[in-house]
């Protein structure tokens, strides 16, 4: 499968979107997803190359009546020009018949020629600046479909050529309504400009984060010095960066140290230290040492530019809330024209009125209705939704984790480098610094953060390491090496640490998890020492209050004998309590889940304010633990490690916190920059305003048919409502969507 993204033009409406899903969806062969958004006037493709081309998908566009842009057109440009053209032919045309309606005038104004100068001056309006309706309005009756055009065609076109009918023969009745024409065509331009100007700044997110790349960047090539241009940047390129400068691509320290201001991508405003071997991100700002990097991404793999694709991906999809509206829209169209010719006919035939006024009713009843506002209610919000997000370091993959986020009833916090910092300490030893040298040496091949712990503890007294020749990490139990031909395992609780070696386990019953109870299980492997047991007598109550404390403790054996423990400790996040207390406060239900001891764990959670913890779980059991909870609704998994990738995936909405893994963001459905919870609350919280505008933008756009159409259709009789104010009703109701979506900013 291959994925296209192009840039759409000439739609006018949700129909439009329609239509021109169907003709690739039904009418080209090797298409299998299409995702048209009118407000972002895109289409996202995926389509299989071995059936179709990308060119056979923009000749299927241009069949239905569309067209495609290698740029997003400056379609406000367009449409002002014509405004202001209609603008200056319909407003004197405005002032001539109504100052002729009111007697305002002499009885010149009633003769004959002026009919004919009222068409000459209608005429350009018409056939000009409305020609695109009668373009558009084509184009969807050609593709089988009928969209906003067909309305404004009709209505304008019955308003014109009745009239012109009355000049040519006065059978027709007395009255002109070129005025009406011209008036439905530039109101509806006018309303059309405002909706580009406003649709522009749903976009401005966008255009801010590729407003953050630099432009050039200092190299070194060949011992020399020079300016290049980003897009000539390759991997391995060295860079100088000077205080003040924005680091061009993402990259590695080599040389240097500085504070680096990276709040444009990550959205938190304190500066982060950076020096030797440090990883930095292209487009933030070095404000104080000079750096020299070497480039590790460029170009389309940088974090910025996959950070703009995710944002530009979620905006241009479609979250389920807007199927209704396309239902609605699919058939909107056809049943206003239907009911605007049941409304002439009623009134003139059944009732009785005079032809004028019934035909003044149908034009009305075509001009108010309106698809716009069904079309941009969910993309505007989505757009300033998922924009807003982005720039405070909140990264939703797509518009149905924004939708998702607002139902959900429990939110899973993973504990290491979630709830706390990651940054593990050792704080506890029964070990010499003979044993604590061998098992940092086993720990080197280590990811894990507690073994990362113990490396540093064992640098920080100046012990030097050796290389494991053997290394093998258990996941969510511990790790076996081999050093110096001893071997070593390190493990997080007896049994499961137990489990590492069969030994220990042969023709034995392992169900209690205490020391001494564990010795005395293993103790033909241990009769060489008489004191074993009593040792661990003695040490269990030690082992038992550090896990009270929240330390993490693990065991350490070599060559098969019990040696000691290390005891861990990882700090918690400053914003964690807070964060979860507000996440409470929210109606979510928050557990931790850890494959951490249930001491230790629940140590951490009590200090947190976390009533539920579900501990000592495996990676590969996180998954089925997620799947055990969304039984009881929609469900949220944060974490940020591989080991969280499945829960991640589980998930209802899996979120990453973004200091951790690729893998663990890749998968996530929405992606946290900032590695605090705070972050995650902010995200519920736009999520939820995100989808309450959503649905206040659907209310007034059904609710402003729903209201205005039996109005046009003459319920208030005697009151007749005016075309012209109809297609100024018709346009105001498009522009009040998009401005509600855009207080989303706010």
């Amino acid at each position: 499968m291959a994925k296209i993204n192009l840039n759409i033009t000439g739609m006018m409406c949700a129909n439009c979107v329609r239509t021109v899903e169907r003709s690739l969806l039904k009418k080209t062969p090797g298409v299998v997803a299409a995702n048209v958004n009118y407000a972002t006037e895109s289409a996202s493709i995926e389509y299989s190359p071995k059936q179709v081309s990308p060119a056979d998908i923009v000749a299927a566009i241009k069949r239905a009546g569309y067209d495609v842009a290698v740029e997003k057109p400056a379609e406000a440009n367009d449409i002002a020009n014509k405004f202001w053209i209609g603008l200056i032919f319909t407003l004197p045309l405005f002032v001539l018949s109504m100052s002729r309606d009111f007697s305002l005038i002499g009885e010149w104004a009633h003769a004959s020629w002026v009919n004919w100068l009222m068409f000459a001056m209608t005429l350009p309006v018409q056939f000009y600046v409305g020609w695109d309706f009668y373009v558009g309005s084509w184009k969807s009756l050609r593709n089988g479909a009928a969209n906003m055009d067909v309305l404004v065609a009709m209505g304008s076109s019955v308003a014109f050529f009745y009239s012109l009918a009355v000049i040519l023969n006065p059978i027709w009745g007395e009255h002109v309504y070129f005025e009406t024409a011209a008036l439905i065509i530039t109101l509806i331009k006018l309303g059309k400009l405002l909706e580009a100007k406003a649709k522009t700044k749903t976009g401005a997110a966008i255009e801010k984060l590729i407003g953050l790349q630099a432009k050039t960047a200092k190299v070194i090539r060949d011992g020399i010095e020079q300016d290049i241009a980003i897009e000539k940047l390759l991997v391995g390129d060295l860079i100088i960066v000077r205080p003040g400068e924005k680091i061009p691509v993402d990259g590695k320290v080599i040389e240097g140290q500085s504070s680096v201001d990276e709040s444009m991508i990550t959205g938190e405003s304190l500066a982060v230290s950076k020096s030797k071997d440090d990883n930095v991100i292209g487009a933030t700002l070095n404000k104080q040492g000079l750096l020299k990097i070497i480039a590790t991404k460029v170009g389309a793999d940088t974090a910025l530019a996959n950070i703009i694709r995710l944002v530009q991906e979620a905006q241009g999809s479609k979250p389920d809330i807007q199927n209704l509206a396309d239902k609605v829209a699919s058939i909107f169209v056809p049943a206003i024209i239907i009911l605007s010719i049941f409304t002439l006919l009623i009134w003139w035939l059944a009732i009785g009125a005079d032809f004028t006024d019934s035909m003044i009713r149908m034009v009305t009843v075509l001009v108010i209705a309106c698809p716009c506002a069904l079309g941009l209610a969910t993309p505007t919000a989505i757009m300033v939704g998922t924009g807003k997000g982005a720039l405070q370091g909140i990264l939703f993959k797509n518009s149905q984790a924004l939708e998702q986020a607002h139902k959900l009833k429990t939110i899973v916090l993973d504990k290491t480098g979630t709830i706390t910092k990651g940054q593990a300490t050792v704080t506890d030893l029964t070990i010499s610094n003979e044993i604590l040298q061998l098992a940092a040496s086993a720990e080197r091949g280590s990811e894990h953060p507690l073994g990362e712990a113990i490396v540093r503890c064992a640098k920080e007294r100046g012990l030097k390491l050796f290389e494991p020749s053997e290394f093998k990490a258990i996941s969510g139990q511990g790790i076996i090496a081999t050093v110096s031909d001893k071997q070593i395992a390190i493990g997080n609780n007896m049994v499961g640490f137990a489990s590492l070696y069969p030994p220990y386990i042969t023709n034995k019953n392992l169900t209690n998890k205490n020391l001494v109870g564990w010795v005395e299980r293993s103790e033909t492997h241990h009769a060489s020492n008489k004191n074993l047991v009593g040792w661990v007598e003695r040490s269990e109550t030690h082992h038992a209050s550090l896990e009270a404390e929240g330390k993490t403790v693990v065991s350490v054996t070599i060559n098969d004998e019990f040696v000691g423990f290390i005891a861990i400790a990882d700090t918690i996040k400053s914003t964690s309590k807070a964060a979860i207390a507000e996440m409470q406060k929210l109606g979510l239900k928050v557990i931790m889940l850890t494959g951490d001891n249930k001491t230790t764990a629940t140590a951490i959670a009590k200090q947190v304010g976390i009533q539920e913890v579900i501990a000592e779980v495996l990676p590969k059991d996180k998954a089925n633990t997620i799947k055990q909870l969304q039984t009881q609704g929609l469900v949220a998994m944060v974490g940020d490690g591989i080991n969280d990738a499945p829960a991640l995936a589980q998930a209802d909405v899996g979120i990453a916190i973004g200091t951790g893994t690729d893998i663990a963001m890749e998968t996530a459905d929405l992606t946290i920059m900032q590695g605090n919870l705070n972050s995650v609350v902010d995200a519920i919280k736009l999520s939820h305003a995100t989808i309450r505008t959503i649905k206040q933008n659907l209310f007034w756009a059904f609710g402003y048919n729903i209201i205005l159409i039996p109005i046009a259709m003459g319920i208030l009789y005697p009151f007749i409502l005016h075309p012209a104010i109809a297609a100024a009703a018709m346009a105001f109701s498009s522009v009040s969507v998009v401005m509600n979506s855009l207080r989303l900013k706010r």
